[in-house]
């Protein structure tokens, strides 16, 4: 059972949480080229389509809304703690926010955020001194920042999942990746056969299980 409280038309709270997490990635990635700004400008969007859904109008339910009721009679599917819907889905009939699916959106979510912050200091280090960013994150993989909004984005899926975020995550990811093709091509004419040698050691978005008991990846070349 879940509690009578107004649980949407509260746009004030979709503005307050849209702005805050927008600042707060803002403050973590500090876009400074075009190309920055629209994969920053991607991910705001994503953010705001969620909590848009989360406080304002609850499209996804209210499509879902009849097969949601008849197989899962008992659920008042327009109360707030319903909107987790993969908690409510799978059983989890206490507080959906220690259930499993919300407790790991929290790794996810936090970590994405930590490896856009590190991944940032170590790329505006290298730009400063007009070399490959190769430490840190960037030891493991080559777009850390890239890979850290997916991690945030797919943790709010499983915090609270719609269909619209859902639909928009893939393209957000296609987008990523070829963000991320055209910087490895700027980086190949700008710092030629050194970024090569780090293209070979260094996976674009995965990192190798090896890359975590070898840890001496700093050694890849610069540029002369």
């Amino acid at each position: 059972m879940h509690d009578n409280a107004p649980a949407y038309g509260l746009w004030s709270l979709v503005i307050v949480n849209s702005a805050i997490f927008i600042i707060f990635a803002f403050s973590f990635f500090r876009p400074q080229t075009n190309r920055d700004w629209r994969s920053f400008g991607a991910f705001s969007a994503f953010l705001v389509a969620l909590f848009t859904e989360m406080y304002g109008f609850p499209l996804t339910i209210y499509l879902l809304s009849g097969w949601l009721q008849s197989r899962y009679p008992g659920v008042d599917w327009f109360s707030h703690d319903a909107g987790h819907l993969l908690e409510e889905l799978f059983g989890w009939r206490t507080n959906p926010h220690f259930g499993p699916f919300h407790l790991l959106s929290f790794v996810f979510i936090g970590g994405g955020f930590w490896l856009i912050s590190a991944g940032w200091k170590v790329l505006y280090e290298a730009q400063t001194q007009t070399a490959i960013a190769t430490t840190g994150a960037y030891a493991y993989v080559r777009h850390p920042q890239y890979v850290g909004f997916v991690l945030v984005m797919l943790g709010f899926l499983l915090q609270w999942p719609t269909l619209l975020t859902l639909a928009m995550f893939p393209i957000l990811v296609f987008m990523y990746v070829r963000l991320a093709r055209a910087e490895e091509r700027e980086a190949l004419t700008e710092f030629g056969p050194a970024y090569e040698q780090y293209m070979r050691e260094v996976p674009a978005f995965i990192p190798r299980l090896s890359s975590f008991t070898h840890l001496s990846k700093t050694d890849v070349a610069g540029p002369k």
